[in-house]
């Protein structure tokens, strides 16, 4: 594989490039993830890390325990051989469930013999396979050494089952590359503040692609803005995602925003579970987080965010083919909504921050 970089959108592609360089390495495989799943896809990645630590390479896996399970019993085979295992936040139930489970690692990192990277939003999981993402590959030394930086923290950051936040730097900077690491907080969102003045400085396109459009009053506020003052404003986002409720409240906001002049574009070839954003052709964002509340204030994410020319033209590519496969908002559909849905919109509301 050539070159520096490379960018993913299909899964498929992304596990066998993922597994192939993990056969390849001879020294380290570092994972954090949100969903390590326990079906064909975990196995098979299980299998070969498996293998490699036979082979003496050292395997380090940090998942989280909403998303991949907090019980150690599919691991154990690897914990056998010698692999690191920590699991974030064991699940605790009660009545307090939700306020104690919510805040979660939905970071996505792989490093490997700290020459290659993975990030972006894919899971290791069969349940996805079809979904389309946004990831990079990277062979760049300077972010490498970023990546195992807030790899390394992450990982000694974290016990068993409990995550200490000791003060790491939010803002790694790397030549043209800005790598936020960004922890829950409901009131220093920096991943969400970067995003902010992106698009309040946009001057000619904004285009996000997000799974989750659920965004604050501040940001639709600048997303209209943006629009009003002549910028061509794109929201890619899929017709049906994997979480109605999402779904449900994010058409409350459709109208008044597409009234101010922001584009919806609904992809329609299965599920869109990328997120990027690129502004005015030239800078853009490969990120963990999703454009919604409970990225930007409760979950631990990642934004690599650059202007590296050689990235352009498969950046452009990227969207350009999400758009081709999608369908445009209807205004007058939404209009015509039913009584239900516009009450179903209003009931859920006060719950966006929960999804």
């Amino acid at each position: 594989m050539q070159g520096k970089f490379k960018i993913f959108d299909d899964n498929l592609l992304l596990y066998e490039a993922i597994l192939s360089d993990i056969r390849a390495a001879k020294q380290s495989v570092w994972i954090e993830v949100f969903r390590f799943n326990k079906d064909a896809m975990g196995e098979k990645f299980r299998s070969v890390l498996y293998e490699k630590l036979k082979e003496g390479i050292e395997v380090k896996l940090l998942v989280d325990a909403w998303g991949t399970g907090y019980d150690k019993t599919f691991f154990e085979l690897l914990i056998k051989e010698g692999a690191e295992v920590r699991i974030y936040r064991k699940m605790r139930f009660g009545k307090t469930f939700l306020a104690k489970n919510h805040c979660r690692n939905h970071r996505k990192l792989i490093i490997i013999d700290s020459e290659i990277a993975y990030l972006g939003s894919s899971n290791i999981s069969a349940y996805c396979l079809n979904w389309r993402e946004l990831n990079i590959r990277i062979k760049e030394e300077d972010l490498l050494t970023i990546f195992r930086r807030s790899f390394k923290d992450s990982f000694r950051s974290f016990e068993r089952y409990s995550f200490k936040n000791i003060g790491s730097k939010r803002h790694l900077h790397s030549g043209k590359w800005m790598f936020i690491q960004d922890f829950p907080n409901i009131y220093r969102q920096k991943i969400k503040t970067k995003y902010e003045r992106m698009i309040s400085q946009a001057t000619n396109e904004i285009i996000i692609e997000t799974p989750y459009f659920l965004p604050g009053h501040n940001l639709r506020k600048l997303l209209s803005e943006a629009a009003q003052r002549g910028v061509n404003t794109i929201i890619v986002t899929p017709l049906h995602s994997d979480v109605k409720f999402v779904d449900i409240i994010r058409r409350h906001y459709l109208g008044p925003l597409h009234q101010a002049g922001v584009k919806f574009f609904f992809y329609t070839q299965g599920n869109l579970h990328s997120k990027g954003l690129m502004i005015d052709n030239s800078i853009f964002s490969i990120s963990s987080a999703n454009f919604d509340y409970r990225s930007f204030r409760y979950q631990y994410e990642l934004a690599l965010i650059g202007n590296e020319a050689e990235l352009i033209p498969s950046l452009r590519e990227h969207f350009d083919s999400s758009l081709k496969n999608c369908t445009s908002f209807d205004f007058h559909e939404w209009k015509k909504r039913s009584l239900f849905q516009r009450i179903s919109e209003v009931i859920l509301l006060p719950f966006r921050y929960l999804f």
